[in-house]
């Protein structure tokens, strides 16, 4: 019996093999086919780089590392037979031209430069104007993650040093006198505000940040900043480092306080005392624009001043647009431009100093002051009516009263302000090294009034004497605390009377130092933070719209990925994109710096935010608080521990 039931054992075991793989042979026939087309989907697959770094609809390809930065690429097919035509001459033009020269090797008589003014630099200025005084409308804060601005000057020879590249001379400037802050914000008229080094932002002010940070760019189309964040940001220390350095306003755009605290992530640290910052030596005019102009002019670039751009024209054929005529006033003279489709057309639409209505001493920036005007606004609306994909300037350009601030030059006379200003940035103004560090803000001034003093003199002809001091205010439409006007309807001399008695000077000198010891230049700024308003896709026109084959926009008003307007860097990097894609340049452009994906910056610009506290100390709703600790036990002993540690999330009480 024994055996039957062991026989009987192995033939359930048999018969149940065999059904087990009859059914296995079954489901298997059935899928064979699915399976061979999957294969067959998928037999052209390699495991291979190639095609990694093949060029966009747009001509260019992105990349980083030094085996392309050190590059020279060879000379495009057929750029003999090419001109090029830039619009404007500010630092996006001037960088365009470069790269056209050095790249792109075109001959220099082939690149006509047409600028409406007598003067290149478009907002990069500083200038001494005999009536009025010095002049700076802004100054440009850099950082060491500019990657195009420094490729493009270490090949733009020093105009101070011989042998020397104006990289080179910003380099040595900047490791020998570095940059730093030792009073961020004042209070009560000139005390220091000990904002040291906080931000000051609750749990609940960190996530909004947090939660803005994760957000994809598609959810904050036409979103305000004050549309994702509460007073939980707007009355944080973060808030007033933030708004006052970059000139962010609570309506302006939500994608772009996004983009840039992605961007400068890695300089979250760096926020409290500009220590993130580098400066020139000198204003941006003569430290920047200049060097580029020579290097064009050496190169036989043609620069033509009084010629104001009113139109390009464009044709429309096969799926192609192509500029076919430029349209423009030379001294006032309507004269045309005829393009053939190899001519090369580079136009910066939008400005953010246009439109600058300028004040002195004794008269506010009014509508009976002198105003400078390229029309770049109308330049660009002519443009945008002829296709969608050529931008909505009217997004940017509508609404002045959110997109204005004021700034002034204040330049002392003699040594009696000297001392205040010694008292509030413990530093000595003459000695030709770094002064404030950056803004200095007035937290409690209704106009929320920032000066600045950087290395002295400012001007290469500045009188040794003489200070430069930048001021400017984010709120130009309410009364000041001592001038009882609004900033925008002083004048140079009340200004200066605002900024004394944010500065600590005695209310019975006030009056007497600003109209013996300073005088002041203001400029109202009506497009300063255009850029800035909320927008959606297609706003912004790309740098190569789609379908243009000789056309590029350059500057602050073009769209590129990830990288933020209101730079230098900016300007550049569009620059760089529309010379490579139109003229074919085979030649990576170096991605914007990947802070942002790098797990380290990430790690330690959280512990920042959160003035040193780590985020495994966040209370977590509910059950998620109890998992902390196995999930910490988790990575003991391990790389993750490691890193957890050497960035400040991770605390030896944590694992008790």
């Amino acid at each position: 019996m024994a055996g039957k039931k062991h026989f009987g054992l192995k033939t359930v075991a048999a018969i149940a093999a065999g059904a087990g793989a009859a059914t296995y042979f079954v489901k298997k026939s059935k899928n064979n086919g699915q399976e061979k087309k999957q294969a067959a989907a998928h037999s052209t697959y390699r495991n291979t780089e190639l095609g990694k770094h093949e060029k966009n609809s747009k001509g260019i390809y992105y990349t980083n590392g030094n085996y392309e930065a050190f590059a020279r690429p060879e000379k495009p097919e057929g750029v003999d037979e090419k001109q090029a035509y830039i619009v404007g001459s500010g630092l996006a033009s001037l960088a365009a031209a470069c790269f056209l020269v050095r790249d792109g090797q075109m001959k220099g008589e082939h690149i006509h430069i047409l600028e409406a003014m007598d003067i290149a630099g478009g907002a990069c200025d500083g200038i001494y104007d005999a009536s009025r005084g010095y002049i700076m409308r802004g100054g440009r804060e850099m950082e060491n993650h500019f990657e195009c601005l420094w490729d493009l000057f270490r090949s733009i020879p020093s105009l101070e040093i011989p042998d020397a590249s104006v990289l080179d001379e910003f380099y040595w400037l900047n490791k020998h006198d570095p940059n730093y802050s030792l009073c961020r914000a004042t209070v009560n008229r000139g005390e220091d505000a000990h904002t040291d080094g906080k931000f000051n932002l609750s749990q609940k002010g960190c996530m909004e940040i947090m939660k803005l940070f994760m957000t994809k760019d598609e959810d904050l189309y036409d979103k305000k900043i004050e549309d994702v964040f509460d007073d939980e940001v707007f009355n944080s220390t973060f808030w007033l480092y933030w708004r006052t350095m970059f000139a962010f306003e609570n309506w302006h755009s939500a994608l772009e306080m996004k983009l840039y605290f992605q961007r400068f992530i890695h300089h979250i640290a760096g926020l409290p005392d500009f220590s993130a910052l580098k400066f020139t030596r000198y204003n941006q005019y003569e430290s920047l624009i200049l060097p580029m102009q020579k290097y064009l002019e050496a190169a036989g670039v043609d620069f033509q001043f009084n010629t104001e751009v009113t139109n390009v024209v464009f044709e429309f054929k096969g799926g192609k647009k192509i500029a076919s005529a430029i349209e423009c006033k030379v001294k006032g003279v309507e004269k045309g431009i005829l393009l053939t489709e190899k001519d090369l057309v580079f136009v910066t639409n939008g400005s953010c100093t246009e439109g600058t209505i300028y004040g002195d001493q004794n008269h506010a920036p009014n509508g009976d002051a002198e105003v400078r005007t390229s029309g770049c606004w109308s330049l660009w609306k002519n443009i945008a009516r002829q296709d969608p994909a050529f931008g909505r300037p009217e997004k940017f350009c509508s609404d002045i009263h959110k997109t204005n601030w004021e700034s002034a030059t204040v330049t002392t006379l003699d040594d009696k302000i000297l001392p205040y200003i010694t008292n509030i940035c413990k530093r000595d103004p003459k000695t030709g090294k770094v002064v404030t560090g950056g803004i200095v803000s007035c937290k409690d001034s209704s106009w929320l009034l920032s000066w600045t003093i950087n290395r002295q003199g400012q001007f290469k002809a500045q009188d040794k004497d003489k200070v430069c001091v930048w001021v400017y205010g984010l709120f130009t439409d309410v009364p000041g605390d001592y001038v009882k006007k609004p900033m925008k309807d002083c004048t140079g001399k009340e200004i200066t009377m605002e900024w004394l008695y944010h500065i600590g000077v005695p209310i019975s000198e006030i009056e007497d130092l600003a109209e013996n010891s300073a005088v002041c230049v203001p400029t109202m700024m009506p497009y300063i933070t255009a850029f800035f308003m909320p927008r959606t896709k297609g706003d912004r026109p790309d740098v190569i719209p789609d379908g243009c084959v000789n056309f590029a926009f350059l500057g602050q008003f073009a769209d590129t990925p990830r990288d933020t307007v209101f730079t230098t860097e900016y300007s550049v990097r569009t620059a760089m994109e529309a010379v490579y894609g139109l003229l074919g340049v085979d030649r990576g452009v170096p991605e914007v710096w990947g802070s942002v994906y790098d797990i380290r910056e990430l790690l330690d610009s959280t512990v920042k935010l959160m003035d040193g506290k780590s985020p495994l100390e966040i209370e977590l709703p509910g059950p998620l608080n109890m998992i902390k600790k196995p999930l910490l036990h988790f990575v003991k002993g391990t790389v993750i521990e490691k890193l957890l540690r050497e960035h400040g999330i991770l605390k030896d009480s944590m694992l008790s």
